[in-house]
């Protein structure tokens, strides 16, 4: 698994996202000491390290009678009888491998053949694999290191590494036994090509390509962390179907159903998708605008036949034609605009692609400076005159850049002169505060004030922080404004602060130019969008997801059906991924899906990334994991001394649900030996357009629950209420989905990307909904319909929000029945 271990640009950002065990974390000690397991937030039955940053789950494998779990990056190791309770054990990981900074993720065997001569067949080595990451380049090979000691000692291979083919996106490799043939199996990612590749041995050594699979399904992040295993179909072992899943990205862990012979994996289903049938409004195919207007010079003055002049591969759009405002480079907008039509069904459905920009509500146009006194704007060889700094930035400068949204040709960025891992401050000289807002542009870490390790500039006064602003986690500038109405005519001072070291990524900050003035800064109008006009007014939109492959979007239209409309692409940004693609306009009487919509996913939720599995487990049983975190805000996460979770253990099966094989998952059956007493009962509670209070209690909970619809849009559980907090879990009847809603959960403000609702979809069972729901101190898990769709998300409750509580909004619902234990810590 990769993470930037330093500052990249724009469009690279893009294509490298994903979760990184970061071999520049020191190794804490993996003893058996439990002192560390009662802090805030701590979980209780999920495994977390004693302190430090955990990554994705690695080297899953089942040995004499003990499940293993590493963490490469550091080497941490734990050892479970029965998935539920863990004992940290001591490891010694191997030497780097020679030029070597990092070991990224993979998996690990027990060679019980002893077919790569590191141990004996009577004590038969385990034999770890992973991603050796080269200092400078970046190159990513396979290497391997074995133990002949149970994983407490790990002995580099003198030949690593077993595969390179010198890649910078070649990644985190998974190795199983394939018996019918007598052979390894290697499935590793070729991350940015959306492409798992198989490679076969006979000695875990030497290692022969065998085949490709993909781009498939989606590709709206990098391919990593493959997996891949067999299941038998319904419980029947005589009808076994191969699992191949994926993570994507920050999206999640996608999965494909098919056959695998030791070579190939052949998945089932089509390989393209037929969107609905219907009235096509534009489609380009006559290779002219005709009845379109272009302004400016983004559209140019036909469509593209593909991908322009310095343009990265486009793909996904329909026939020989599309619409790209790359015409001169990210630098050019414009506008396109249709001629008039009737909107005469109920879905607009089109491709789109190119730039994530989405229209601003209040936007002025690009270039706008806030009119006032500039206090600062960096175009000189030093920060200003009586500006001061410490750690790194001492004798340091601006720095000549050309960010999107920059305005002159230099900015303060704290990833000059040390990188990422460069701290300290710059600070301005005091000066009087004369104006009721200071706006400025700034970009870069997410790190909020008040949070461990931030990055933001802050408003001093009295030498007191009373106002602060951060980046968002990108390299575009945006306006920014410190309100200081309350603080004019005192003296005051600016500062910058860097005191993260780039463990997650962006441990840096960019800020242009700052500005006493008398207004907010207004956002500019970067949009890259496609837009629905009625009447000149924009009423539905749509952007792209920083990606040259077109994907479908949908509009519900039903309300304005009769009206008169106008389609309008509109490019305003001249910025990395300053363009918008779009093709194939059609009414249908139904929705087009995206390639999220259509792909299978093992969870739902923000916080489940990396997923992997236990080889050689007893009984044939399939048993995953995963990382409980997510890229956008894992470095911003409230906790200390430790720094992310794995979800709890979960049995898989294959079952043949409305005619087509999905992947159903439970919590594993150890949960129960943490069940506390009797379980609190609730029966028959009926609710109506209001939340009502339920005798059930607990930090740590498991809920098993029916619930059955009634007449209200949405009904379901409130976990964790209290003090005006609480966790939503719910049911959406005019979408059809089960949800997680966390705005309201707690904590959600040391990230502007963490306050959100995750949604599933899936039918009511007779109008009926069977839940069940674990809840610990710093996570929920929703397992709905027995399994067939989960959902993960972390939370950060008061440890006083202990409630739970039942609502309904828009009619009637019940709880028919409902029993909820308490959980014991798995710690003592």
């Amino acid at each position: 698994m990769f993470r930037p271990l330093q500052r990249i640009s724009v469009i690279a950002a893009a294509a490298v996202s994903g979760a990184l065990v970061l071999a520049s974390l020191t190794a804490t000690s993996s003893s058996a000491d439990t002192s560390h397991y009662h802090e805030t937030y701590r979980p209780q039955f999920h495994y977390s390290l004693p302190s430090g940053w955990i990554g994705d789950p690695n080297g899953l494998v089942y040995d004499d009678g003990l499940y293993y779990l590493f963490s490469y990056g550091t080497w941490e190791g734990a050892v479970s009888k029965d998935l539920v309770h863990w004992e940290n054990i001591p490891v010694k990981g191997p030497e780097r491998d020679p030029g070597s900074n990092a070991f990224f993720s993979g998996g690990a065997v027990v060679d019980n053949g002893n077919t790569s001569g590191f141990g004996t067949k009577k004590s038969p080595a385990m034999v770890a694999f992973y991603t050796s990451v080269q200092a400078g380049t970046g190159i990513q090979s396979q290497s391997l290191a074995y133990s002949t000691d149970h994983g407490r000692t790990w002995t580099r291979y003198a030949g690593n590494p077993v595969l390179d083919l010198h890649s910078t996106n070649f990644r985190d490799p998974k190795v199983f036994w394939y018996a019918p043939k007598k052979e390894w199996v290697m499935a590793v990612a070729l991350s940015d090509q959306y492409k798992v590749a198989f490679y076969t041995s006979k000695d875990l050594k030497s290692w022969t390509h065998s085949s490709d699979f993909g781009p498939r399904g989606a590709t709206s992040g990098v391919w990593e962390m493959p997996d891949l295993y067999a299941l038998p179909v319904d419980g029947n072992k005589r009808k076994m179907k191969w699992v191949l899943s994926v993570s994507v990205g920050s999206t999640g862990v996608q999965y494909f159903t098919g056959q695998f012979d030791g070579t190939s994996f052949i998945p089932d289903g089509p390989a393209t998708y037929t969107p609905p049938a219907g009235a096509t409004v534009a489609d380009f195919e006559s290779g002219t605008y005709a009845g379109w207007t272009a302004s400016g010079s983004a559209f140019g003055t036909a469509p593209a036949a593909g991908a322009l002049p310095d343009q990265q591969d486009v793909a996904g759009f329909q026939g020989k034609y599309l619409v790209d405002s790359y015409n001169g480079g990210d630098g050019a907008t414009g506008t396109l605009t249709s001629a008039p039509f009737t909107l005469s069904k109920a879905r607009l459905n089109f491709l789109v692609g190119g730039g994530n920009n989405p229209a601003i509500p209040g936007s002025v146009p690009a270039g706008t400076v806030p009119a006032g006194t500039v206090l600062a704007d960096f175009a000189g060889p030093t920060y200003g005159e009586g500006w001061t700094a410490t750690g790194s930035f001492v004798g340091a400068g601006p720095t000549k850049e050309s960010l999107p949204n920059q305005i002159g040709s230099s900015v303060l960025d704290t990833f000059t002169p040390a990188g990422d891992a460069g701290t300290g401050t710059i600070t301005s000289p005091t000066f009087t505060v004369s104006k009721p807002y200071i706006d400025l542009q700034i970009a870069g870490g997410d790190h909020p004030w008040g949070q461990a390790n931030p990055t933001a500039v802050n408003l001093i006064v009295d030498g007191k922080v009373v106002q602060t602003v951060t980046g968002d986690g990108t390299g575009t500038l945006r306006w920014a404004s410190l309100d200081a109405t309350a603080y004019q005519g005192k003296d005051a001072q600016i500062q910058v602060v860097d005191d993260n070291d780039g463990t997650g990524g962006w441990g840096h900050l960019m800020v242009g130019q700052i500005i006493a003035a008398d207004q907010k800064a207004a956002p500019w109008d970067t949009q890259t969008t496609v837009n629905l006009l009625v009447d000149g007014k924009a009423v539905r939109t749509a952007t792209g997801a920083n990606s040259e492959t077109l994907d479908w979007t949908s509009w519900n239209v039903a309300d304005l059906r009769g009206k008169q409309a106008q389609l309008q692409i509109v490019d305003n940004a001249t910025g990395g991924w300053g363009h918008i693609l779009a093709d194939g306009f059609t009414q249908s009487d139904a929705p087009a899906l995206t390639q999220y919509q259509r792909a299978n996913w093992l969870d739902y939720g923000a916080d489940f990334y990396a997923e992997n599995t236990w080889e050689n487990a007893p009984n044939g049983e399939r048993i995953a994991i995963a990382w409980m975190n997510n890229w956008a805000y894992a470095s911003n996460v409230p906790t200390s001394p430790w720094q992310g979770a794995e979800t709890f253990p979960r049995a898989l099966s294959l079952r043949t649900i409305d005619g087509k094989l999905k992947i159903v998952e439970q919590p594993v059956d150890g949960i129960d030996k943490l069940h506390a007493g009797r379980p609190a009962r609730v029966k028959n509670v009926s609710v109506a357009n209001t939340t009502t209070a339920l005798p059930v209690t607990g930090q740590t909970l498991d809920v098993q629950a029916h619930l059955t619809a009634g007449s209200a849009k949405t009904f379901g559980l409130n976990v964790r209420t209290g003090a005006g907090q609480y966790t939503q879990v719910g049911y959406d009847t005019s979408t059809g989905t089960v949800f997680i809603d966390r705005t309201r959960s707690g904590n959600v403000a040391f990230s502007s990307a963490f306050a959100s609702r995750s949604d599933a979809p899936l039918q009511l069972t007779r109008g009926g909904l069977d839940l069940r729901i674990l809840v610990d101190a710093s996570s929920i898990e929703v397992f709905g319909a027995n399994g067939q769709v989960v959902l993960t998300d972390q939370i950060f409750p008061d440890s006083t929000s202990t409630g739970v509580s039942a609502f309904a909004t828009g009619g009637t619902a019940r709880v028919d029945d409902l029993r909820a234990w308490n959980l014991k810590s798995i710690w003592k």
